[in-house]
């Protein structure tokens, strides 16, 4: 994500999490022409011409939460050869785990007097929050930043590479040449 720390999401949602219902809270946020060209802008491309972040917020273990869901977006992108626009289509799962920071699995953990096992392939370790809310949106936010292709580009554009020749002959490579009989 292109937001700086501390800085707040362009999609921001702030999910209530004190209370949440056993079969969870869904939340679907769709971003606003407004908050579409803040993304633009943060994430560097020319436009977003869609944003949706279909999310359901539920408990997990004992005061954790769990937020799962996708989010779907149409961006358009600068070709990194043509610099002509490059349409996409984003859909990305979401997943975050989230411990409350007074949580002994948290401070544990987290601060090194515990042990967490973490598989490469395997979700990512929870995050700790403080409060009654998690910004759900920004954790979506994430998840759209890794959909965009660093490198776009148009289908069918290659990039060109200059010819050999344009390399300057060594004087090696001339003597090698006229050795061989060739020029």
């Amino acid at each position: 994500m292109q937001n700086e720390p501390g800085s707040r999401s362009s999609v921001s949602f702030e999910a209530h999490v004190s209370r949440l219902p056993q079969k969870g809270m869904p939340v679907r946020i769709e971003a606003t022409a407004a908050q579409r060209e803040a993304l633009a802008k943060d994430h560097e491309l020319q436009s977003v011409e869609r944003y949706v972040a279909d999310l359901l917020v539920t408990p997990w273990k004992r005061h954790g939460v769990k937020v799962s869901g996708s989010v779907e977006a149409d961006i358009t992108q600068a070709c990194v050869v043509t610099l002509e626009p490059v349409t996409t289509h984003i859909d990305e799962a979401v997943e975050g785990l989230f411990l409350p920071e007074e949580s002994k699995l948290g401070r544990q953990g987290f601060e090194g007097g515990g042990e967490i096992l973490i598989d490469a392939d395997g979700p990512d370790s929870p995050e700790t929050f403080s409060g009654d809310t998690i910004d759900v949106g920004a954790l979506a936010e994430q998840f759209f930043g890794l959909g965009i292709d660093p490198y776009p580009r148009k289908p069918g554009v290659e990039l060109e590479l200059a010819p050999d020749e344009a390399e300057p002959e060594s004087e090696f490579q001339r003597k090698l040449k006229s050795l061989l009989g060739k020029s």
